[in-house]
C-alpha cells in the first residue's frame, strides 16, 4: 500500500513517455524504468499485487522521480544512460566490455594483423569476437606465416628478423606495393570468413609427410595449427547458407527469473553463445529490450548486420537506435534457431533453480536475519573495516564490501594510514572512516546500508562519531565481536553498545563469520606486502651509495631482496648503477643473507 505522500505524487503523473526512478529510504535510486505512459506504468507498481523481486522492490520504495521525454525512442536512450550512471540494485546491469578479443587488420599504408580488445571506428577490418583467446592468438601466428603483412615497426633501413623468417613483406627496408598487401588481405578475409578447406588440406599433407619422416615435433605443431583453425574459424558446424553476420536473442521466463540466450552467428556458423540469468522486476519483453540496448552499448562490440528477436520485443525502436535491422522471423531456419535458443534458455533456468534457492537462503536470507536481529530494514550492501600493524609500525586499514551476502572484490579498498604513527584503534578508525565516506560524498556515490567494524566498542564508537558529528551521515555501525579463541561470537549495536546474539547455526551468523574472516584476511595480506616492501627499502637505505633514486629503481625492477642478491654485477649495472655501488650492494646483501642463514640454524 502506497503512503499518503506517494498517493499524492501518483495523481500528478503525466500520461506521456519517459523514465522513472524508484528511491529507497536512503534516497538511493534502486530501479530505473521506461514507459510509453508514465502514469499507467508507475501506478501499476502500487495498485497491483506482486511477488518475487518486484514485491521486494515495491516494499523498499519511499519516493520516485520521473523524466518526461518527447518520444519512446528518447526514453530508451535515457533509461540506458540512467542505469549506467546510478547502477540501480534492481536493474539488469552489464559490464562495459565483452571480455572477448577480435582479430584486426589495420588500415594504414603498411597494414598489420593483430589481436585487439578494443574496437574503434578507424576503418580497420575486425573479425570476431573469439571466445578462445589462446586459439585466436595461435591463428594469428598461423596467418602471419601463410599470409604475411607487416610484422615490424616500419622502415628501419634493413630487413627485420621476421622478413628473414618469411613473416613480414619487408616494409622495414623497402616499399611494398599496395597491390601485394591487398592480395594478402583478400586471402586473410576469405580464410577468417570460413574458407579454410585449401589451407587445411595443405596442413594435413604436410603433417603426414612430417610424421612419415619421423619429424614428430613438426607434425605436432601442424596438428595444433589445425586444431586452432577449427576452434577459431570453424567453431561450429554450418547452420545456414546465409553468410550475413547476425546476433540472435531469446529468453525463457519462470518464477520471476529471466534466462537469456544470445547466439552469435558468423561465417555461416554459430561462433559463440552467451547465457545470462536474472531475477526481474518488469515484463520479460521490457527487460529484454533494456538488456539488448545495454548489450550493444558496451565499448568492445561490433554490431552485426542483423538482429533476430522473439515476438513482443520493441523492434522498431531498437532498430532505429542501433541503425540495423531488428526482425522476428516467422518461419524457416531462423525461426528454428530462435526456438533452439529458447530451449537452451529453459534448460539453463531449470538446472539452476535448485542452486538459486540454496543461494537465496545463504545470501539474501542471511541479510534478512541480520537486519531482523538489529531491528533494521533489509539492506543490500555491507562495508567492513579492519586494521593491521606490527608493534605500531606499518599501519594499514582495509575495506571489504558484501552485496546481498556475496563479496564484491571490485569494491575492496586498501588504506595506508597517514595521520596515525602508533597503535591507536580509535585514531585509525577515525582516519579511514573519514577518508572513505568523505570521498563517497564528494563523488555522490551510494552509501552502504550497514558498516561493520572488526573490533569492539572503541572502533564502533569512533566510526559513529565521525559519521554522525563530522559528516552528518546516518549509517548503522555494527561491531563484530570475537571470543577468546578469536572466533566470531556476536554483534555490538545500538546506543548502549548492546550485544546482539545470533544463532551460531543460522545463515546470518555464517555471513558475519565470512565477512569477519574476509576483512581480516584482506587487511593482513595488504599489511604483509607493505611491511615487506618497507623492510626491503630500509635494508637498501643502509648501503652506502644507494640513494632514493637507486633504491626505487631496484624495488621497481626486481622487487625482492633474493632477486637483487642473486642478480649479477652486470645486471645491476644495466640499471644504470655504477660499478662500485653494484659491488657494495652484492656484498652487503650476501652478508645479510649469511647472517640470516646462520641465525636460522641457531
Amino acid at each position: 500500500m502506497a503512503s499518503e505522500y506517494l498517493e499524492h505524487k501518483l495523481t500528478l503523473l503525466p500520461a506521456e513517455p519517459g523514465c522513472y526512478m524508484m528511491k529507497n529510504v536512503n534516497s538511493q535510486i534502486i530501479y530505473v524504468g521506461k514507459a510509453k505512459n508514465l502514469r499507467s506504468r508507475v501506478r501499476s507498481y502500487f495498485k497491483s499485487a506482486h511477488e518475487g523481486k518486484t514485491a521486494k522492490l515495491v516494499s523498499e520504495i519511499v519516493d520516485f522521480e520521473t523524466i518526461v521525454t518527447s518520444t519512446n525512442k528518447e526514453s530508451f536512450l535515457l533509461e540506458i544512460t540512467l542505469i549506467q550512471k546510478h547502477q540501480p540494485y534492481y536493474n539488469i546491469r552489464l559490464k562495459r566490455g565483452t571480455g572477448y578479443p577480435y582479430i584486426k587488420i589495420t588500415k594504414e599504408r603498411d597494414p598489420e594483423i593483430k589481436i585487439t580488445g578494443e574496437v574503434k571506428k578507424d576503418g580497420a577490418y575486425y573479425f570476431g569476437p573469439y571466445p578462445n583467446v589462446y586459439a585466436a592468438e595461435e591463428t594469428i601466428h598461423f596467418i602471419q606465416k601463410v599470409y604475411p603483412l607487416r610484422r615490424c615497426n616500419g622502415f628501419q633501413g634493413r630487413p627485420c628478423l621476421y622478413y628473414h623468417m618469411g613473416q613480414c613483406l619487408g616494409a622495414c627496408f623497402q616499399t611494398v606495393p599496395t597491390e601485394r598487401y591487398d592480395n594478402q588481405i583478400k586471402h586473410i578475409k576469405s580464410f577468417l570468413s570460413g574458407n579454410t578447406a585449401k589451407v587445411k588440406q595443405k596442413l594435413n599433407v604436410e603433417m603426414k609427410q612430417a610424421a612419415e619422416s619421423m619429424e614428430y615435433e613438426r607434425a605436432g605443431d601442424l596438428r595444433d595449427q589445425l586444431h586452432y583453425i577449427e576452434v577459431t574459424v570453424e567453431k561450429q558446424k554450418i547452420i545456414s547458407n546465409d553468410k550475413t553476420p547476425r546476433d540472435l536473442f531469446n529468453f525463457y521466463l519462470d518464477k520471476g527469473w529471466l534466462s537469456i540466450q544470445v547466439f552469435f552467428i558468423r561465417q555461416t556458423r554459430l561462433m559463440k553463445r552467451e547465457k545470462r540469468l536474472f531475477p526481474i522486476v518488469d515484463t520479460a519483453a521490457e527487460e529484454m529490450s533494456t538488456f539488448i540496448m545495454q548489450f550493444y552499448n558496451r565499448k568492445n562490440n561490433v554490431l552485426p548486420k542483423e538482429i533476430l528477436v522473439p515476438k513482443g520485443i520493441q523492434t522498431e525502436e531498437i532498430s532505429d537506435i542501433l541503425g540495423i535491422p531488428v526482425r522476428t522471423p516467422q518461419r524457416g531456419e531462423k525461426r528454428e534457431l530462435l526456438e533452439l535458443a529458447e530451449k537452451n534458455a529453459r534448460l539453463v533456468l531449470e538446472e539452476k533453480f535448485r542452486l538459486l534457492e540454496l543461494d537465496e537462503r545463504k545470501s539474501v536470507g542471511a541479510m534478512q536475519e541480520i537486519a531482523d536481529a538489529l531491528n533494521l530494514p533489509l539492506g543490500h550492501k555491507i562495508e567492513a573495516f579492519d586494521h593491521s600493524h606490527i608493534q605500531g609500525s606499518d599501519l594499514v586499514s582495509a575495506l571489504v564490501v558484501f552485496v546481498d551476502g556475496h563479496p564484491n572484490k571490485n569494491l575492496y579498498r586498501k588504506y595506508k594510514l597517514e595521520t596515525v604513527d602508533h597503535a591507536d584503534e580509535a585514531a585509525s578508525t577515525r582516519e579511514v572512516i573519514r577518508r572513505r565516506y568523505t570521498r563517497l560524498l564528494k563523488e555522490h556515490e551510494n552509501m552502504p546500508d550497514m558498516i561493520f567494524m572488526d573490533g569492539g566498542e572503541i572502533q564502533m564508537n569512533a566510526a559513529k562519531d565521525v559519521l554522525e558529528n563530522e559528516l552528518g551521515l546516518d549509517i548503522p555501525v555494527v561491531g563484530m565481536v570475537k571470543n577468546n579463541h578469536h572466533k566470531t561470537a556476536d554483534l555490538l549495536f545500538g546506543g548502549n553498545d548492546e550485544h546482539i546474539n545470533l544463532n551460531p547455526k543460522s545463515q546470518g551468523f555464517y555471513l558475519v563469520q565470512r565477512i569477519q574472516d574476509e576483512v581480516h584476511r584482506f587487511a593482513i595480506t595488504f599489511h604483509r606486502k607493505v611491511h615487506n616492501k618497507h623492510s626491503l627499502s630500509s635494508r637498501l637505505d643502509e648501503i652506502a651509495g644507494v640513494g632514493p633514486r637507486t633504491r626505487n629503481k631496484l624495488l621497481k625492477e626486481m622487487g625482492s631482496i633474493s632477486k637483487i642478491a642473486s642478480a649479477s654485477i652486470e645486471d645491476l649495472r644495466a640499471l644504470g648503477i655504477p660499478q662500485n655501488t653494484a659491488q657494495l650492494i652484492k656484498v652487503s646483501l650476501q652478508k645479510n643473507a649469511e647472517i640470516a642463514k646462520g641465525s636460522s640454524h641457531d
